[in-house]
C-alpha cells in the first residue's frame, strides 16, 4: 500500500522557519516525482514545489521562490521542504503528493496524497 505521511508543521512567528518532511512507504520513492501543495481555507489547492525522481530538477511557485527549498533523500524515502522567511500568507495545510517520473503543475495529475500537515504563521 503506497502511503505518504507529512510531518513538521506547527505554529511559527513571521520570519521564522519550518522544515516539513514527507515520508514514503509501500513503494520505491526513486521512481516518483514528489510535489508539495498547500490549501488555505476558502482557497484552491496551490502548487508550492516539486522535485523529480532523481532530485536533479526542482521547481517552485512564484510566491515561495527564494524562501523555500525542496530536497529528497531516496535512501531514507523522505522528501523535505525547508521553509524560511515565513509570513502569514503561508498559513495553510501542506500536502505532499506523488506521481510517476516527472513533476506536474496540476494537482489532479498526482494519484497519491498524504493527509496534510498544518502550518500556521502568526505572531
Amino acid at each position: 500500500q503506497l502511503q505518504l505521511v507529512e510531518s513538521g508543521g506547527g505554529l511559527v512567528q513571521p520570519g521564522g522557519s519550518l522544515r516539513l518532511s514527507c515520508a514514503a512507504s509501500g513503494f520505491t520513492l526513486d521512481s516518483y516525482a514528489i510535489g508539495w501543495f498547500r490549501q488555505a481555507p476558502g482557497r484552491e489547492r496551490e502548487g508550492v514545489s516539486c522535485i523529480n525522481r532523481s532530485g536533479a530538477s526542482t521547481n517552485y511557485g512564484d510566491s515561495v521562490k527564494g524562501r523555500f527549498t525542496i530536497s529528497r533523500d531516496n535512501a531514507k524515502k523522505t522528501v523535505y521542504l525547508q521553509m524560511n522567511s515565513l509570513n502569514p500568507e503561508d498559513t495553510a495545510v501542506y500536502y505532499c503528493a506523488a506521481r510517476v517520473l516527472v513533476c506536474a503543475n496540476n494537482p489532479g495529475h498526482y494519484p497519491y496524497w498524504g493527509q496534510g500537515t498544518q502550518v500556521t504563521v502568526s505572531s
